[in-house]
């Protein structure tokens, strides 16, 4: 392997699964306008501490190394949902590239 190739994949992971880390602890500082958001695009609020407690530990697990595998097709999974329910309006330009945010984010995983 060259040094390219040593740092480029553990940096790669890094970098998503840290996304996802940060945004369940936005969540959890935001979590009033995050719960009726979700609930505006027709999922339900009660779910919020889920998926806050999904995105911090599936970010942490693939930070630190552990089951790197299940956690990243399960983020890759979370990831293709997320933009079917909530980004799907492609007649809004700003919702598709949302979208396909999200699908590159799985494909990344």
């Amino acid at each position: 392997m060259n040094t390219l190739q040593i740092f480029a994949a553990p940096t790669g992971r890094f970098l998503l699964a840290v996304m996802f880390f940060m945004s369940g602890i936005t969540k959890i500082s935001q979590y009033v306008g995050t719960q009726g958001y979700m609930e505006a695009m027709g999922v339900l609020g009660a779910l919020l501490p889920l998926v806050t407690l999904f995105e911090v530990l599936g970010g942490l697990a693939i930070i630190l190394g552990w089951k790197t595998k299940y956690a990243a097709i399960a983020l890759a999974s979370f990831s293709i949902l997320s933009a079917i329910l909530f980004h799907a309006d492609f007649s809004n330009q700003a919702e598709m590239t949302n979208f396909m945010k999200n699908i590159a984010i799985a494909g990344g995983f």
